[in-house]
């Protein structure tokens, strides 16, 4: 690599350039972050107002941190999109074989594509969580009952959402990779993140109650969310989810380095 000029760190130059001169980019972003703040903001008016109203143990169970972070739930489909489409559009357009051309050892052109994404969306993450905290929070102030970020808790429910919504768009991102195929990897991530938690519903609770929250969305949900009595702790539901991650991008590389483009 060196011999010809390839080194890492200009892969990873070459996929930022890649990246933010996609307009989808920019825009799936803002997607994501209209729905992370909006969504939040709406959950937390509608429930500022109507919480008096509720029964006590509603009221005591309330944990205005995650009332006002639900858009998280709706940004997530957002960012897996865009996870897929970083690679899977590459290998409709073709464009991959220029890439790998360039970068013969292909492992580089995968790592660059997770470091310039990751760094993107965490920090993206990080501004749209803190923003829909603080609206969220000024919203149900009307009631008395917001929550501040020295809240047990509140600070890592935030950067953990941000986290969550990195990591979820890894695991999306690898699945592009694997299946090289923008269709078939949009619906797998649809699939696995929305389609089969709640199908876990129809199943006796005498089961799901034993693999229900090692699930990939359920897992990583426990680190920003709460009001699930199965729920893995915070920090251990994320390593679950990071571990999906590893294994999926593991499986994406071998592929790459086993596979034509």
């Amino acid at each position: 690599m060196s011999a010809l000029g390839v080194t890492q760190g200009r892969v990873i130059r070459s996929e930022w350039t890649k990246f933010r001169s996609l307009r989808s980019s920019i825009v799936t972003l803002l997607v994501a972050g209209v729905l992370t703040i909006g969504i939040g903001a709406l959950f937390s008016a509608v429930t500022g107002s109507s919480l008096s109203d509720r029964s006590t143990a509603d009221q005591l169970s309330f944990n205005a941190v995650t009332t006002s972070l639900n858009g998280v739930m709706f940004a997530q489909l957002a960012i897996g999109v865009l996870g897929v489409l970083l690679i899977s559009g590459e290998y409709s357009t073709g464009m991959i074989r220029s890439s790998l051309t360039a970068v013969p050892r292909r492992l580089p052109v995968l790592w660059g594509k997770i470091v310039v994404f990751s760094g993107v969306v965490l920090t993206t993450a990080l501004v749209v969580t803190f923003a829909s905290f603080f609206l969220g929070q000024s919203l149900l102030s009307t009631s008395g009952h917001n929550a501040s970020l020295g809240d047990p808790g509140a600070l890592r429910q935030v950067v953990g959402a941000a986290l969550y919504l990195t990591v979820v768009g890894l695991v999306a991102m690898a699945i592009g990779s694997l299946l090289r195929n923008t269709a078939g990897g949009i619906s797998t991530f649809v699939g696995l993140f929305f389609v089969l938690p709640p199908l876990t519903n129809l199943l006796p609770s005498s089961w799901t109650s034993h693999f229900v929250q090692y699930l990939p969305s359920n897992a990583g949900q426990a680190l920003w969310s709460t009001g699930d009595s199965n729920a893995l702790s915070p920090w251990t539901g994320f390593a679950v989810l990071c571990g999906y991650a590893v294994v999926v991008i593991g499986l994406a590389a071998w592929r790459l380095t086993r596979v034509d483009a």
